[in-house]
């Protein structure tokens, strides 16, 4: 699994670098977030910006990631999220659970 974590004390972001976030990746997710998620984090930022693809098992590692800041009053935020990824979550009601950022739109110049 690829990826980036920018971590400065009170927040932490953790850029994910593939684009399917599933089965194959989402277990060592869930450890990176367990090891991310401690008290002293108030905000994990998810940067989901190269991911074009997720399932139920890469919702369950977001999910988790939620429930552990959750444990210590911390919060969730998703950014750069696809319009596949957002409809995922709109459609399995978890847009009421995480605050998300949708990719902003190609602007012209």
């Amino acid at each position: 699994m690829k990826f980036d974590v920018q971590n400065n004390g009170a927040s932490a972001m953790l850029k994910l670098k593939e684009r399917k976030l599933d089965s194959t990746i989402a277990s060592e997710l869930k450890g990176e977030f367990l090891i991310l998620c401690t008290p002293k984090v108030k905000t994990l930022t998810i940067d989901l910006a190269d991911v074009d693809f997720c399932d139920s098992s890469g919702l369950s590692a977001l999910l988790i990631a939620d429930r552990k800041m959750k444990e210590h009053g911390g919060s969730v935020k998703l950014i750069h999220v696809q319009k596949k990824v957002a409809s995922l979550l709109k459609i399995s009601m978890l847009d009421r659970v995480f605050d998300i950022q949708e990719k902003p739109a190609h602007q012209k110049h």
